[in-house]
């Protein structure tokens, strides 16, 4: 199973009762609003979650694995996600009261 952004969106409707165009548009914003401040440059921190961190990466040699011709992988930018305590404990304790 695989949670999208339209079963947030659903659960949102049948949680708190809201219209469903209300409810799309509440995930479509807050998922925005974190897009944006990552344009910007601007670390995103979740509480009780975890934070959304920009890392730029220089440039480095590397190679092509079907070729094995060596290609130079250019300098980027991009997100990182670390999980808060919280999460990390709860999924923690998921895991162990089912034995995975």
């Amino acid at each position: 199973m695989v949670l999208t952004k339209s079963k947030i969106s659903e659960n949102l409707f049948e949680k708190f009762n809201l219209n469903k165009r209300i409810s799309k548009a509440f995930v479509y914003f807050f998922f925005e609003e974190i897009v944006k401040s990552l344009e910007k440059g601007e670390n995103v921190k979740l509480s009780g979650f975890g934070n959304f961190k920009l890392i730029n990466k220089k440039e480095r040699p590397g190679r092509n694995p079907k070729t094995g011709k060596k290609v130079i992988i250019s300098k980027r930018r991009v997100v990182v996600f670390k999980a808060g305590r919280k999460l990390k404990n709860r999924i923690s304790n998921c895991f162990i009261k089912n034995k995975y």
